[in-house]
This record gives structure tokens, sequence and C-alpha cells, in this order.
């Protein structure tokens, strides 16, 4: 059975457990984060067991279980499993609640939506537009009368998660005065709303979901892909500038898009196809000569369809940001899978930015049996995005 439930209305469910799954669209810009609290009749959670979140995933006595996150596509997925019959004793309620940890506004989130289901039922949320919201509580799962109730919230927050926090009574440190909390317990780990930039130097790795960090502006910087032989991937370079162009530097083209080696007289440059060999470690390579007039640069893997293969967990991609100035950043495909029917993927995005060069860990898959390049924008902050499937088809070699 499939229903809709409308902000503020509830409904009994058939079952005490199940699972709520939250979705969006996909961009470099947005990072959401899920975190459940198990609440007393009061509204309150009961110490800093009652805060499921990323750095503690399960409740106490699995009331509440937060699972990895997924990536479907251009979607997005987070699931919290719940089973209220194993409440501990006073617990009679938990609030599914949602905050933009990159502090842009759930505005900027496109195709937000929850599920709850159960067994035989799927219950679909749909919140109404939001501003400049950065946390909202979604809904709430709730014991009455023995029965195991739902209800569709979708109330915002500007603060983020400390404003959740100190709506369910969890004690939070503001800058200039110290806020007394009813039934006050310990701070929990709190995210940063806002990104703190860190200007880094030596090697360093970034993950998927790690902060971006801002490395030395030199005259020359590479963008170096390695692949372990058995494939033949090709890089290209998706160029953004002031005026809202998207320029492509690739050795073969798309269409309408005919092949670019340099562009601007050599700030974006392709090195060169190295093609099939015996080597073990095979490598391509994109110069930058960054100038003002550039705004972003986005490195592009990959596999064309004739190649019969695009497996980027299999032949071991990544990509080294190296300024030659003792400082180089590496970003892995380490959430690739085995499917040799995804072709195109997006270790990070370059910013170049008045402070040094900005790189984003994104890891971007397209889609399967898609052959169509990403596509940059501008987003919200002044800040370009991917998206993956919407640029032009490339062309076979």
């Amino acid at each position: 059975m499939n229903a809709m439930l409308q902000m503020g209305a509830n409904t009994v469910l058939s079952s005490p457990k199940g699972y709520v799954r939250v979705s969006y669209e996909m961009s470099s810009m947005i990072d959401l984060s899920l975190t459940a609290f198990l609440l007393t009749d009061s509204d309150k959670v009961q110490g800093d067991s009652g805060i499921i979140f990323y750095n503690q995933p399960e409740g106490p006595s699995g009331v509440a279980t937060l699972l990895p996150s997924e990536n479907a596509g251009h979607t997005k997925v987070h699931t919290l499993h719940f089973d209220l019959s194993k409440a501990p004793a006073g617990i009679s309620k938990i609030a599914i609640t949602l905050t933009e940890d990159n502090h842009t506004g759930f505005s900027n989130v496109k195709n937000l939506k929850a599920e709850i289901r159960t067994d035989d039922a799927t219950i679909e949320l749909t919140p109404s537009s939001f501003s400049k919201e950065n946390g909202i509580v979604a809904a709430e799962l709730y014991v009455r009368n023995g029965q195991t109730k739902a209800k569709s919230i979708w109330r915002g927050f500007d603060s983020g998660l400390e404003g959740l926090c100190r709506n369910y009574g969890v004690e939070v440190e503001a800058e200039e005065q110290t806020m007394v909390q009813p039934e006050p317990v310990k701070k929990p780990p709190v995210p940063e709303n806002k990104i703190q930039l860190e200007k880094v130097k030596g090697k360093i790795n970034l993950d998927k979901g790690q902060k971006p960090v801002i490395i030395e502006k030199t005259p020359e910087i590479t963008a170096t892909v390695s692949w372990k032989t058995g494939t033949d991937y090709d890089i290209y370079a998706l160029v953004y500038t002031k005026d809202g162009s998207q320029i492509d530097v690739a050795m073969f083209g798309a269409e309408g898009t005919p092949p670019l080696r340099r562009f601007a007289g050599g700030a974006v440059e392709h090195m060169g196809d190295v093609g099939r060999d015996n080597r073990s470690t095979k490598t391509e390579v994109i110069k930058l000569r960054l100038n003002n007039d550039i705004l972003a640069v986005v490195p592009v893997v990959y596999s064309a369809q004739s190649n019969g293969t695009g497996s980027f967990y299999r032949y071991k991609v990544s990509m080294s940001i190296d300024n030659h100035n003792g400082t180089s950043v590496t970003i892995s495909a380490k959430n690739a899978n085995n499917n040799d029917r995804i072709y195109t993927c997006v270790p990070g995005i370059l910013h170049n930015t008045p402070d040094g060069v900005m790189i984003s860990p994104l890891e971007l898959y397209s889609l399967p049996n898609s052959e169509f390049r990403p596509k940059l924008r501008m987003g919200a902050s002044n800040m370009v995005e991917v998206v993956m499937d919407e640029g032009p088809k490339n062309n076979y070699k």
C-alpha cells in the first residue's frame, strides 16, 4: 500500500518497525545529514545516547540505527531503521531531522522527500518550499495508546543542528552568553555549519564527504589521473569562466563540441593520450596555469562504451593535484563499484580563489550506460557545481 501524508497530518503505522528514507538530488554544494533524536513525553532527550547521527549511528537497545548513505544516479539517500518496540524506558518518540551542513540553506535542495516504509506500506512525506533554513524537523515517529504513529512535520530552523539541539533540550554553548536549557545534558559533537577551509601543505588524501582544502596557487599545477592497466581511460577537463561559459578541454569531441587540447594559451592544457601499453600503472595529465578569468576546473575520467569496461573500482582510479612546491592532494575512487556500465567519474573540483586553489572531493559517477558529459553551473554562494549526464554526448573514439 502506498499513501501520501501531508504536512501536519499523522497516520497509524502497521508495524512498530520499519525504515525512514530521505532522498534528494545530489549537488557539489549540498551536503545533508540525518540526525534522529530519541525523546521523552516532554519532547526532550535523556542524554547523549538519545542523539543518533553519523558519529553515533546506533541508539540504545536497537530502537534506531542510521545506515550508510547511498548514491543512486543523481539521487542521494539517507536511511534510518527504527523499532519503537525496543524503545528504552521513558522514550516514546523519534524526531527525524535534517541539516544542510554547507550552510547554503534548504532552498537550494532539489527533489527533497521522505518515505516511511514498513512491511506492507510506503508513506511518502513531501515538504513545502524552504528559504534560508539549514535545519529541519522532517517527521516524528511515536507511540500513543499502544499504536505506532507517524506525523509529517517539515519545520525549519535557521540555526541548523544547534537550533535542533536546543529545541530538544541539549545544552549548546553560545558564543556570547550561556543559555540555560531545561533538562540539560552533555553537549554532543556538533558538526560545523560553515566550511572552515584549511590551507594545507605536504601530501594530503581527501575522501568524499571531507571538507575542501586550499593549496598554494603556483605558476603551474598538474592534475594527474592514474589507474591500473587493463582498460583505456581518457581524461578531459571542464573549465568554468567568469562570464558563465563552460569550455571542454579534451583530446576527443562530443556532440557540438570539437576537440580542444589547449584553452586560453595553455591556461588549461591536456598533455596527451597515453593509449594502451603494458605499464602496470597508466597516467594522463592536465596542466593548469590558472588566470583570473577561470573560476573552476573539473578533471573528468572517461571510459568509452566501445572499450567494453568502465569499472573505476577495479582499476583503482585516483586523481592527484600537485602544485610542484611540496603539496599534493589525492582523491581516490573509493566509493566506486564493479559496474562496467558506468563510464564517467568526477573525482573532485578545483575552485580558483584569491586565497589559493580550493580542492573539493566529489566522487560523482554517471548513470549506467550514459555517454553524456557532466555540465557545470553556478550554484549557491557563487560556487560552481557539477551536474552529471547533462552535457553533450561523447563521440566514440
